[in-house]
């Protein structure tokens, strides 16, 4: 569910979430990046939560949340920064001021994983229209 909404904000607000905010990370073309990633989120977002496609649906955003805590976290439990990648002014870095920026990356990570692994379920269009759950 979060990466749906995720996708508009870097749409309608590249500045901040989007292009701009990539570039500020240090992402490598950031201009297409930015609404790229959107239009992933977007999208893999919404099949997620129609549970169509599902499993296909996790690769990308599997990449995504890799490329995020790489990019955005690893920099944090370094204390610099790391190749491209700047490192956020935070008050304390390492271990445990990574673990808490990171959570929400994680938690996501995790869920996309499972949902790789385990496949849609009883109540998804993939269920319907191919008439098996996925993992059965």
């Amino acid at each position: 569910m979060v990466f749906f909404p995720e996708g508009i904000q870097k749409l309608i607000f590249p500045d901040i979430l989007g292009a701009g905010r990539f570039a500020k990370i240090g992402i490598p073309g950031a201009e297409i990046m930015g609404p790229f990633v959107g239009v992933v989120e977007l999208v893999c977002g919404a099949l997620i939560i129609l549970g169509l496609f599902t499993r296909w649906a996790t690769i990308p955003l599997i990449v995504t949340m890799i490329v995020a805590l790489v990019s955005t976290k690893l920099p944090i439990l370094l204390g610099e920064g790391f190749g491209p990648f700047s490192l956020p002014d935070f008050k304390r870095y390492g271990f445990w001021s990574a673990q808490h920026e990171s959570r929400a990356d994680l938690t996501m990570l995790l869920g996309c994983l499972y949902l790789l692994i385990v496949g849609p379920g009883d109540w998804s269009l993939d269920r319907r229209w191919f008439g098996r759950r996925a993992g059965h």
